[in-house]
């Protein structure tokens, strides 16, 4: 592996929203509606907005949950599903948040990064200070644990097929890959992908040539790796804490990249101002299509009368 500052720069990003969030997040493109979601966590907000002249995004919609939004998913219908400190909260179409039972526990323990599979089921992994957790939920659901053994669950990513798997574990600096069934939900086994030694890998997103772009958190940039683990090429960002990258926009070829201002100091803030916002940036690479939350159960209407007769 080739070290992130060897790699050659992808693009210039520019400034997408004035808002200096604690910790941006977990951004989402709904491909159905043509908006950009994203967290920030530990206000408990959701935000929507839609991209404007220049690569701005325009603030639509903050909504606020009960407490920490660690991630969110989007349906077909337009549910939001939010991973919320201990539980899962989904928001319907009409706006209502319903909380649901609670899924781990741990005072100093919370829902982190979390994304819907191929299927639909949302995978989501915890922070704490113990043997974290990645956790698969179903439709119904039902809860599977992939991994019980993290220092801290974050990013995730699918193949276009579905077929493999990747999970960042932050504190450890590695990324695993392990094969996945999406039909089923069955993982194989585990593997070590690639160990970062510069920064710590957070969120990522994988684009159509099957590359990796993984935000470094501490070291201001995203990096695109290669199916073969090779660093190939890097976007700097101004503002250390890179945390999150998706690619968005009807054609799939805009990243947007959130920030955080958690742990800077006064002088860090005054050395990176721009800290805590959201950037786009056109690389001239195309994300592949973003998988949908199944959404929430729905009965299956019975026939009339008239229709049995």
């Amino acid at each position: 592996m080739n070290a992130p500052d060897s790699a050659r720069s992808l693009g210039t990003p520019r400034v997408a929203t004035g808002i200096a969030h604690f910790l941006a997040e977990g951004p989402v493109w709904d491909p159905i509606r043509g908006r950009i979601l994203w967290v920030d966590i530990m206000a408990g907000a959701v935000y929507a907005g839609r991209f404007a002249h220049g690569g701005a995004i325009d603030v639509e919609e903050k909504v606020d949950f009960p407490d920490t939004a660690g991630a969110v998913a989007v349906s077909a219908e337009g549910e939001w599903l939010v991973a919320g400190a201990h539980r899962l909260y989904t928001r319907d179409v009409d706006g209502a948040i319903i909380a649901g039972p609670a899924l781990i526990d741990g005072e100093d323990r919370r829902f982190n990064d979390g994304k819907p599979d191929p299927a639909g089921r949302f995978v989501v992994g915890t922070k704490g200070p113990g043997d974290e957790l990645l956790l698969q939920v179903g439709a119904d659901g039902a809860v599977a644990v992939l991994d019980d053994d993290l220092t801290l669950a974050n990013g995730l990513a699918w193949t276009a097929d579905g077929r493999v798997l990747y999970s960042v574990d932050t504190l450890s600096r590695r990324i695993h890959v392990r094969d996945y069934d999406p039909a089923t939900g069955a993982v194989g086994e585990r593997r070590v992908f690639l160990e970062i030694t510069q920064g710590y890998p957070d969120g990522m997103t994988l684009d159509s040539d099957g590359h990796l772009w993984v935000a470094l958190w501490g070291e201001g940039c995203v990096v695109r790796v290669s199916p073969a683990g090779d660093i190939v090429g890097r976007v700097d960002v101004p503002a250390p804490h890179t945390s999150c990258p998706v690619f968005a926009g009807p054609d799939l070829d805009t990243l947007v990249i959130t920030t955080a201002t958690e742990g800077m100091t006064a002088e860090d803030l005054a050395a990176h101002p721009l800290s805590g916002r959201l950037f786009t940036v056109r690389t001239g690479h195309r994300g592949i299509h973003p998988n949908l939350w199944v959404g929430t159960p729905r009965p299956t209407p019975t026939p009339s009368l008239e229709e049995s007769a």
